[in-house]
């Protein structure tokens, strides 16, 4: 066989899974349709990844947590959930959760460069990865023996196991004629670091407003200025996402700063403005005959609860352990009762969530008279519920 295992997808789940299985004597090759360039140096992309403390050992335990300079690893401390234009927030402290933070936020092209890093690293030390980048998948094969990679160059690869880490929409999965429940909002998101004049104190926002939804992301203070610095992202229709992101940069900041309400005094644009569709995606089965998914391929999560790479980790470390005992007791990595046990403990670890965010999602979007006072009143109620708290806190930080 060409390879024990063929991943395809070089983004952090990909090359995660790819550094964990390394040194188990298991030869395994990543397939990545992007040019090496691109996987080498990622480029900002907007988005600011919330690291639970489980996410946080995990990358530790891969050495790729010392991959990312100290100064860009913000302290998530705290988080408080807004309604519409009420001061009033319900506030999910770090002490809920036994800890001196919830968890930790970090800049996902600088996730994909540690990854990448990490891979490079493990390739040096063990020679059994090889990266196929420039390579785009065209056909999927797999039976009760084997599994095969069809490449546009007309290549073929064989292998004991296929995973697909190549994002929520993944080819591959629907090469495997997995479906997937998708619910598309209606609606994009754009995401972007600002500057401002009141302090963050490292909380994050979810801000449900009428007609909009913010988020707040906390980030260390800007390198050049030191001025008090988040990740902002805006949910809105996309034609209006459109209209904010073709303005010049004078008018958004004004623009921005009144959506916030001026809470954060004057804001002021210091990134790349990046637009995102906003799509759920849960799949029918993670797994099939001799074929698994990892990351946003097994479950593409709202960020509102700020689980998706949180899960991707889950996702990675829960198939790693499978493949780890069955090469311990010299059994079939491809087996299906391997693959069943890993999709029953990955289910159970991200089902629920999913179809409560999209309850949440629901309940706080609804602009109607009634639905902001049942909004208000639940915001409310649910503050003064401890446990009910602690919960979401645990949840946050991974506990």
């Amino acid at each position: 066989m060409d390879a024990d295992i063929i991943i395809v997808g070089a983004g952090p789940a990909g090359l995660c899974l790819a550094k964990r299985l390394s040194g188990r004597q298991l030869k395994v090759i990543v397939l990545e349709q992007q040019n090496q360039d691109l996987l080498e140096e990622p480029q900002f992309d907007g988005r600011e990844i919330a690291l639970t403390q489980h996410s946080a050992k995990l990358m530790q335990d891969m050495g790729l947590w010392d991959l990312i300079d100290r100064a860009d690893i913000a302290p998530l401390v705290n988080a408080k959930v807004i309604d519409g234009p009420s001061s009033f927030s319900m506030m999910i402290g770090h002490e809920l959760g036994g800890r001196s933070e919830l968890g930790w936020l970090v800049s996902n092209h600088l996730i994909r460069q540690a990854a990448w890093i990490g891979v490079q690293q493990a390739i040096a030390a063990n020679a059994d990865i090889t990266l196929l980048a420039g390579e785009k998948v065209t056909a999927v094969h797999t039976d009760a023996d084997a599994g095969s990679v069809t490449l546009a160059s007309g290549r073929t690869l064989s292998t004991k196991l296929v995973v697909a880490a190549d994002s929520r929409f993944s080819t591959t999965r629907r090469m495997m004629g997995i479906a997937a429940h998708m619910h598309d909002f209606g609606k994009n998101m754009l995401v972007c670091a600002m500057t401002f004049e009141k302090p963050h104190d490292f909380a994050a926002w979810e801000w449900f407003g009428y007609g909009q939804t913010l988020a707040l992301l906390p980030m260390n203070p800007h390198p050049v200025t030191g001025a008090h610095r988040a990740s902002a992202v805006i949910t809105l229709p996309s034609r209006e996402i459109e209209t904010l992101m073709q303005m010049e940069p004078a008018t958004f900041n004004a623009a921005v700063t009144d959506r916030f309400a001026n809470r954060l005094g004057a804001m002021q644009l210091v990134s790349t403005r990046h637009n995102y569709p906003l799509v759920a995606v849960f799949p029918q089965r993670l797994v099939a005959q001799r074929f698994a998914t990892v990351g946003d391929a097994a479950v593409g999560m709202h960020p509102v609860t700020a689980h998706g790479f949180n899960f991707g980790l889950l996702s990675v470390e829960a198939l790693t352990q499978e493949i780890a005992t069955a090469l311990h007791t010299k059994a079939d990595i491809g087996s299906t009762s391997l693959l069943q046990r890993y999709e029953g403990k990955q289910k159970r670890a991200t089902l629920p969530l999913f179809w409560m965010t999209r309850l949440i999602i629901e309940i706080y979007t609804r602009d109607t008279g009634p639905a902001k006072l049942a909004r208000q009143l639940i915001l409310r109620v649910s503050d003064r519920l401890i446990p009910f708290k602690r919960s979401i806190a645990r949840s946050l930080s991974g506990g």
